[in-house]
């Protein structure tokens, strides 16, 4: 299940880039998730562990991924820490709502991120409420950010 807490928390680990930057492992971008999330955010390849092909910048590092893909990245591969999710645009909701299908995961937002038009299971940690969709999360959301 996806558990959001909206606005401060001190729990949360806002610096998503220099933390990805600073803890990432090789094997992390490789994997298909990783892969997918690459070419959906960042619309480059990966070519190998330390390689990522960018029609905008040529062939790349991981450290200069977008600040939406390191984070999602952060959030399947360190499942312990809260990760301020407000880095992404609302193109990375479908894989936060993906990774949230088989595990708990627990991000922090400072805005209401767009989770589309679909039904899906949000709890609000601020107030203990479930949303089953935008117009239950808005209701919601807008108490804290």
């Amino acid at each position: 299940m996806l558990n959001i807490y909206f606005g401060d928390n001190e729990d949360s680990i806002y610096n998503t880039d220099v933390y990805f930057d600073n803890s990432y492992e090789s094997s992390w971008l490789i994997d298909d998730f990783a892969k997918r999330v690459i070419k959906t955010i960042d619309k480059s390849e990966v070519i190998g562990a330390n390689a990522i092909d960018s029609p905008f910048l040529g062939v790349i590092s991981p450290e200069k991924l977008s600040g939406g893909t390191k984070t999602l990245l952060l959030i399947k591969n360190c499942r312990d820490e809260i990760f301020n999710a407000s880095t992404c645009g609302d193109n990375c909701a479908p894989f936060i709502l993906e990774l949230a299908k088989n595990d708990d995961i627990t991000i922090n937002l400072e805005h209401l991120m767009g989770f589309g038009k679909g039904d899906f299971i949000i709890h609000v940690l601020n107030d203990d409420t479930i949303a089953h969709n935008m117009t239950e999360l808005m209701k919601s959301a807008f108490k804290y950010v």
